[in-house]
């Protein structure tokens, strides 16, 4: 696998200074959480669960959630686990190695019973498997989940990631967040190997309210929520050793048309007009309001802003998004580097390359560590390279 790896070799090598690594479902953990970028979720009642997934894949998706939880209705369970099984039988035929070629793929279970059953059921297709999005994760009933993931790694021998969902309402409440963050941190450290990344179920967090965000607005708009963020990144985000990547919570709004990939906007939906070279920048704001990005775009932003990784995609379109803006910028790459070469000279203070901004080395360090991961995954943009036009290339690709 590798980010933007659907695009022409000439356009990447346009665009990139230093292109995306390829990597794989055995690559490291740490590698792994980077990479998840925009998490594509899908029912698993989908009649073409197997192709969905194929041409996902060749759009640029590197992970997929396959949801048995909150995406079906409770009498469609049986029906989900039955298609489920079938479609990843079907798929697994396609490849000679499961750890290549496809999306890390996740089941989001309701139960902890059904991660040992559904592992079983699987055969030969778990190894298709990256493991599974743990719904409502609390400090108490997490312990299950991650007992009945162990045991299913020990009856298949694979290697399963863990991915909790934190998201119950004793998390969004003041007088039990506190205890609940600290032992989700206490139930997740004995099982540090597993764990993937946490995610954040926000839409389930506002609903202990009775809240749900505009298309106007970001989750860092509700102050409820982003108090929650705060504080889940506070405990679980940290740079220490002791943290994990945490991942951005959903953007609900997308198109009521799938017009982003419609043959006429394969040109791009930023296409200089006539007689100019390229779009101009007003121009390109109009057109990604257009095609309702400016929220999400804004709300990426945020996240990083925040500590925060990738996200939680509820609709194909929103992928290229979060996969241009992970893309490191010239200016993050001179910087991430000229402060590691700092802090191993023994520290201080330096111009930016840009000379727009100081580079602290030893206070600045961890931030440039994960910038260079970042960098290793996503690739590094060429220095006259902007999100538009990494975005562009995306959607026409």
């Amino acid at each position: 696998m590798r980010h933007f790896g659907h695009l022409a070799d000439d356009v990447r090598a346009r665009l990139f200074l230093e292109q995306p690594r390829t990597f794989t479902a055995r690559s490291e953990p740490a590698v792994l959480a980077t990479a998840l970028g925009g998490t594509l979720y899908s029912p698993a009642t989908r009649p073409a669960l197997a192709a969905d997934i194929r041409k996902q894949a060749a759009r640029g998706v590197v992970s997929m959630v396959l949801c048995l939880e909150d995406a079906i209705a409770d009498h469609e369970v049986d029906e989900g686990e039955r298609n489920l099984v079938e479609q990843l039988a079907d798929l697994v035929n396609d490849f000679t190695d499961c750890a290549q070629d496809h999306p890390l793929l996740f089941i989001r279970v309701r139960t902890a019973e059904q991660i040992l059953d559904l592992a079983e059921r699987l055969g030969p297709a778990v190894g298709l498997l990256s493991g599974f999005v743990l719904p409502k994760f609390t400090a108490g009933a997490g312990g299950a989940y991650l007992a009945a993931l162990a045991a299913a790694e020990a009856a298949t021998g694979r290697r399963l990631f863990a991915m909790p969902v934190l998201e119950s309402p004793e998390l969004a409440h003041l007088e039990t967040r506190r205890e609940q963050l600290f032992g989700i941190a206490e139930l997740l450290a004995t099982h540090r190997e597993r764990v993937l990344a946490v995610r954040l179920g926000v839409t389930d967090l506002c609903s202990a309210y009775g809240l749900r965000r505009s298309p106007d607005l970001t989750a860092y708009d509700v102050a409820l929520v982003a108090a929650v963020i705060g504080d889940v990144v506070n405990v679980l985000g940290r740079a220490d050793g002791t943290g994990y990547t945490v991942t951005g919570p959903v953007w609900e709004y997308f198109p009521v048309q799938e017009r982003m990939f419609k043959p006429q906007l394969r040109r791009t939906p930023f296409a200089a007009t006539a007689g100019t070279a390229r779009a101009s920048g007003e121009e390109v704001r109009r057109r990604i309001i257009e095609h309702d990005l400016d929220g999400l775009i804004r709300e990426v932003e945020l996240d990083r802003a925040n500590g925060l990784l990738g996200k939680t995609c509820i609709h194909p379109s929103h992928v290229p998004a979060v996969h241009a803006l992970s893309v490191v910028t010239h200016e993050e790459y001179c910087d991430a580097r000229d402060i590691l070469r700092q802090e191993q000279g023994g520290g201080g203070v330096l111009r930016s390359a840009y000379t727009n901004k100081m580079n602290e080395a030893r206070p600045h360090r961890a931030w440039a560590e994960r910038v260079l991961l970042r960098a290793e995954v996503f690739g590094v943009a060429r220095e006259d390279v902007s999100f538009a036009e990494l975005l562009s290339a995306c959607l026409c690709g």
